[in-house]
């Protein structure tokens, strides 16, 4: 029995699994966010001279609850700018007040917590590291990918290139070269060492603030489901809050606040 025809459809499977673990990895959140940040450095190299702005990587910093990771600070007279990267496609819908944006993708729709709320953290951890004043220190956002603001977004919530258009807008120097100096070693001595073990010991510390936060989480104790925040806008109790069983009106249980 002739098993070469066998053979020759074996072998071409074998060529093809490492074609669908390429594309596995190329599709994955973990790649997007390399190529974000690679994106961002490579923009940085290319726009900022390095005489006058100096890019810092990939910092984690011991924070008051654990750890906090930055992508990348650059330092300069002119300010200390703290960039959150965010690799997203399609549509993005928010404003600084809210505590979620939406992408919209056609038609689906997916929330992301609000990247200038997430970049306030790195930024406050920062300024209290370095004793820095407010007017020191700026918080950028700089979306890489295919997306499209649908909504006004503030000055320092930018495009690809935008953000370096942000940091040069920034003229007023607020640091003396000494002191641009001074921040510089002060990162560079107060980050935690780059290496998987400091990666994965930050992951694990923010599942363990999901976790604690989704224990949070009150529920109906008549369906189960989350209860939600409201305020009562008639009679006696107008103007009082309450939580209310997000499956309103199927379930009208309430509880006080």
């Amino acid at each position: 029995m002739d098993f070469t025809p066998l053979f020759s459809s074996l072998l071409s499977f074998w060529y093809f699994i490492p074609l669908v673990l390429c594309l596995a990895i190329f599709r994955s959140a973990w790649f997007k966010s390399i190529m974000g940040e690679f994106m961002v450095n490579v923009i940085a190299r290319w726009q900022l001279d390095k005489e006058h702005y100096h890019l810092i990587k990939n910092v984690t910093l011991p924070s008051e609850d654990g750890t906090t990771q930055i992508d990348h600070i650059i330092v300069s007279v002119y300010g200390v700018f703290v960039v959150e990267t965010k690799n997203i496609r399609g549509w993005i819908f928010g404003n600084p007040a809210q505590k979620n944006w939406t992408q919209q993708l056609y038609k689906h729709k997916y929330r992301f917590q609000n990247p200038l709320h997430q970049n306030h953290k790195h930024l406050k951890t920062l300024q209290t590291l370095l004793n820095l004043a407010d007017e020191q220190v700026f918080s950028v956002i700089v979306f890489i990918g295919d997306s499209h603001f649908k909504t006004a977004m503030p000055d320092n919530v930018t495009y690809g290139l935008g953000y370096v258009r942000y940091i040069k807008s920034k003229t007023n120097p607020v640091l003396t070269l000494r002191e641009k100096e001074s921040v510089i070693s002060q990162i560079e001595s107060g980050r935690l060492s780059r290496s998987l073990k400091t990666n994965r010991e930050h992951v694990a510390h923010v599942k363990q603030l999901v976790e604690r936060k989704n224990m949070d989480v009150t529920l109906c104790s008549r369906c189960g489901h989350k209860m939600v925040k409201r305020q009562s806008r008639k009679g006696d109790n107008a103007g009082q809050f309450f939580w209310g069983c997000s499956q309103y009106p199927k379930c009208r249980n309430i509880d006080t606040i």
